[in-house]
């Protein structure tokens, strides 16, 4: 679709002071900022929502802030859902033409587009001047933020080292929640701009400062590794491994044994072709029913249902509308706090068991904050309900500290880190497509729901979590402590094997009976499937010599050096 313009140079534009941990860290959080804008649409409307002059000029209903505390907003459920949730569904489309963006423009251009849409979206809503302009702008922005949300997980989980993928899907998410975070509070503080338009407007502009600087940092990006290497671009891509793992020194034996293993994968991969949309369901079965059922699950236990719609959920539990954009500030910090034991212990302890402990603690949260709001319902609007308020309120800050642990930074490593380097970005662009449209269901389904159930729909939603945690524990393997080339051998999807080698010339003599004394000896890979010819594959390593031998199921596992096989 787009091979007509795919990319013939690679321009390297990060300076070399930044060479080793300080370029990895810093591309690893600048280019979660992507994730942080998306996090960061989420509160504005959040807040936006309990304000009259956005009330006012977006649905035409003249109310005051009395009216909204008692939740009397004159706003149709229906026409709010569609208001909220229309991003998502434009998201959704992004995601899968972001699966053919990435592949062939690369991951750095990738995020630049997505950033670009997300700066157009963001003029629009600041001068937005009634609620189909406000559609068309979240439409437009759900384009950009479905282009991040497919790409950014894919480019930490492609620099990052082989024991390092949660950490840095991790500060990715940290970044998102983040964003979110920084929302509710400068709702909070526009706030008390009102009844001046600028106190749902100035959001907007914080929103397109921030896509300002995501674009302008991609031009100092440094392109994924593996990208480059698939690509054709094999002398950058080792580079690139150099700067981002080794302080930019070529020979170091982790670059020459890093670039082999992907060089090697890349191969196999190539000679068993592009993996189709059918592939991801037919050869990779158990991977593609992970990346989907993890989204699934994250949405369906209800972060979007508290998120959205979070400052009017705390309204409505009894506090006033200042007090609840202040909380709602607050529980978004407890929120960011809880990524920090994922960055922490995520790789150690693994995925499965922050997931199956996710799921215990969101039923706690769930049942204490779905039950107390069936007390409140009925007490009189006032003072009569701050205590059950507050119940409230601790049971929110519960679950978006469990959440922020589990089920939200999990599904986004699994969905990057599961499949093939020919099927990652089809599969993220499958995974990613899910939570767009579970988002989509979530947000649209909550404003009635709640009217209809109250606090029964956290009930509703505390019933999916408890699926969510018995399909877990029998369908899903603990993929921590492996790296992307190994995760084969995990999901045994095909039982291909990969062996490297460094063939020795007496070796190759005995062998084939060619070379002699002067032939020149270059590592070579050796790929071979049951039932089939070996296929030698040189790498074509010409800035380090290399001595490895490696082998796992399906794509290469960490090489281990072999000094017999060194040359004199």
């Amino acid at each position: 679709m787009f091979a007509g313009l795919k990319r013939r140079t690679y321009t390297v534009r990060y300076p070399r002071w930044m060479v080793g941990k300080p370029l990895l860290y810093s591309s690893s959080a600048l280019a979660s900022l992507g994730d942080a804008m998306f996090g960061y649409s989420q509160g504005i409307i959040a807040a936006a929502q309990v304000q009259p002059s956005f009330i006012r000029t977006m649905y035409g209903s003249n109310v005051t802030l009395q009216q909204v505390q008692a939740g009397q907003q004159g706003v149709d459920p229906f026409l709010q859902a569609i208001v909220v949730s229309c991003l998502n569904l434009t998201a959704l489309v992004a995601s899968y033409f972001a699966a053919y963006i990435c592949d062939i423009l690369g991951r750095r251009m990738s995020i630049r587009i997505g950033g670009i849409i997300y700066f157009i979206s963001s003029i629009i809503q600041i001068f937005m001047p009634n609620l189909a302009t406000l559609i068309v702008g979240r439409c437009i922005q759900g384009i950009g933020v479905g282009m991040l949300s497919m790409t950014v997980p894919i480019y930490q989980c492609e620099i990052a080292p082989g024991h390092g993928r949660g950490l840095f899907v991790s500060i990715e998410y940290f970044c998102l929640n983040s964003g979110y975070a920084l929302s509710a509070w400068v709702g909070y503080g526009f706030f008390f701009a009102m009844p001046s338009e600028i106190s749902w407007r100035g959001p907007y502009i914080i929103q397109a400062v921030l896509a300002c600087i995501l674009v302008i940092w991609t031009f100092f990006l440094p392109e994924s590794p593996r990208w480059l290497i698939k690509n054709g671009f094999k002398r950058e891509g080792f580079a690139a491994i150099a700067d981002l793992h080794a302080n930019g020194d070529i020979y170091d034996d982790i670059v020459s044994q890093s670039y082999a293993a992907i060089e090697g994968a890349i191969e196999l991969e190539d000679n068993m072709g592009q993996a189709s949309w059918a592939q991801l369901f037919t050869q990779y079965t158990r991977r593609a029913v992970v990346g989907i059922t993890c989204q699934l699950f994250a949405q369906f236990n209800g972060i979007n249902a508290i998120l959205y719609y979070l400052p009017e959920n705390l309204t409505r539990a009894g506090f006033d509308i200042s007090r609840s954009l202040l909380y709602s500030g607050a529980s978004a910090l407890i929120y960011c706090a809880g990524t920090i034991p994922t960055m922490l212990f995520v790789d150690t302890w693994g995925r499965r068991s922050f997931l199956l402990a996710g799921s215990a603690g969101l039923v706690v949260a769930l049942a204490l904050i779905g039950g107390l709001q069936f007390h409140a319902e009925g007490l009189p609007v006032g003072t009569a309900r701050i205590g059950t308020a507050d119940g409230i309120f601790a049971g929110v800050c519960l679950y978006l500290f469990v959440f922020g642990a589990t089920w939200g930074p999990i599904p986004w490593l699994l969905g990057a880190e599961i499949f093939p380097l020919r099927a990652r970005a089809k599969g993220m662009a499958l995974s990613t497509s899910v939570n767009w449209m579970s988002n989509f269901i979530i947000a649209f389904i909550t404003p009635p729901l709640f009217s209809a159930l109250d606090g029964g729909y956290y009930f509703l939603l505390l019933g999916f979590t408890i699926i969510s945690g018995i399909f877990v524990w029998f369908v899903y393997p603990e993929t921590a402590a492996k790296t992307l080339e190994q995760l084969g051998e995990v999901f045994g999807d095909s039982d291909v094997s990969v062996k490297m080698e460094a063939a020795a010339e007496s070796g190759r003599r005995n062998d084939s009976g060619e070379g002699g004394e002067g032939s020149d000896v270059h590592p070579m890979a050796t790929i071979a499937e049951p039932a089939q010819a070996t296929l030698p594959v040189g790498l074509g390593i010409s800035d380090a010599n290399v001595d490895f031998a490696a082998s796992s199921e399906i794509t290469l596992s960490d090489p281990v050096t072999d000094n017999s096989h060194k040359e004199s």
